[in-house]
């Protein structure tokens, strides 16, 4: 059907490198929520707490609950969720550190370090301004006054997170920054967290105690207005299973919605969207046969997908079982992101299980 490969080496590379561009006082988190950006959360994570990684962030306890049978019982886990006290054991018991947000969390938290009478490992998540997970600007006020609300927690890092960063200058980046530097003086002395992929990139002053590189790590774009300085390390073939010739005048696909002005030469390949290859792509975007551009012609079904080889010269034309690139040299997921009006993020966390994956290193 369709080989996912995925570059271990380049991962751990870009690892590194966000570790060079990093200050020498800052530590280097690897965020693997969500399958590793479909990558592979066992490969992967067992790939970077090798090459030093020793804190990660995940999103759900369930993820962090198979991270920790991946790394051991060393490594930070930091889950970016919250604190849920229906599976409090699960927290203490397998070392998930919770990163809080809101006062009902804290209270609930520190209800569970009383019971266990010790201090219990967290992060405090500051909303800077993207309404979304976090502590409001009364919250934190609170907290300074009435620091006893955070009794029995080990309060790890203050954190909060750009929304866009991806943006260089966005007037916004600047504002949470600012925001965040005043919010942090309620906790003098806990180390600091802010910058995620792209705020890595945007400024050292971003960077504090922790960075949390995510998308990068995988070789995705964190300076979309100009070259990607991170290695590419996922790349996807798609079998062809069928070649066939249209005539000028007929159709092809759901609804017609493509009509062949000439003769065309199609390639049907084993992908849809159910696999992760957006429906969006109907009409739009390209794979690759040999270098050559192969447009998607009509509508992208569950599992299948038309390309016209119409300018693939005729020796170089597949033929069944042969693979077309979908991402690979010629063409990468911010690309195929830009051709459908989304982001690298959305095509890789989209990608099939169905695919055979493959690791290198």
């Amino acid at each position: 059907m369709g080989t996912l490969t995925i570059n271990l080496s380049a991962i751990t590379g870009n690892f590194k490198k966000i570790q060079g561009v990093a200050a020498s006082n800052c530590a280097v988190a690897a965020v693997v929520k969500a399958n590793a950006y479909g990558c592979g959360t066992a490969a992967v994570a067992s790939a970077l707490h090798k090459a030093g990684a020793d804190k990660f962030f995940i999103a759900t306890l369930t993820e962090g609950l198979e991270l920790r049978t991946i790394v051991g019982k060393n490594p930070d886990i930091y889950m970016l969720n919250g604190f849920d006290p229906a599976h409090a054991d699960l927290y203490t018991e397998e070392n998930i550190r919770p990163v809080l947000n809101s006062v009902g969390e804290i209270e609930a938290y520190s209800k569970l370090a009383s019971q266990k009478g010790e201090a219990l490992p967290a992060i405090l998540h500051i909303d800077t301004g993207m309404n979304r997970l976090g502590l409001e600007k009364q919250d934190v006020t609170m907290l300074a006054d009435q620091s006893e609300k955070l009794g029995g927690i080990d309060v790890q890092y203050v954190m909060s997170h750009f929304a866009c960063s991806d943006e260089k200058n966005h007037p916004m980046n600047e504002s949470q920054y600012d925001v965040f530097r005043e919010a942090v003086k309620a906790f003098p002395n806990v180390p600091q967290s802010l910058a995620n992929s792209s705020g890595i990139f945007r400024s050292p002053d971003y960077h504090f105690d922790l960075v949390r590189p995510g998308m990068c790590l995988y070789g995705l774009n964190p300076t979309p207005e100009t070259y990607n300085p991170m290695v590419s390390a996922v790349s996807l073939g798609v079998e062809v299973l069928q070649v066939k010739d249209a005539k000028a005048g007929e159709t092809c696909g759901y609804n017609a919605t493509h009509c062949f002005e000439n003769n065309a030469k199609l390639a049907i390949v084993s992908m849809g969207y159910a696999d992760g290859f957006l429906r969006e792509l109907s009409n739009k975007g390209a794979l690759y046969c040999k270098g050559h551009r192969c447009p998607v012609r009509g509508r992208v079904s569950m599992d299948l997908t038309i390309v016209d080889l119409s300018e693939v010269p005729e020796n170089d034309l597949p033929k069944p079982g042969d693979m077309l690139e979908v991402l690979g040299e010629h063409q990468s997921a911010d690309d195929i992101a830009a051709d459908c009006g989304t982001i690298g993020y959305e095509i890789f966390t989209s990608l099939s299980r169905r695919y055979q994956r493959v690791y290198k290193d």
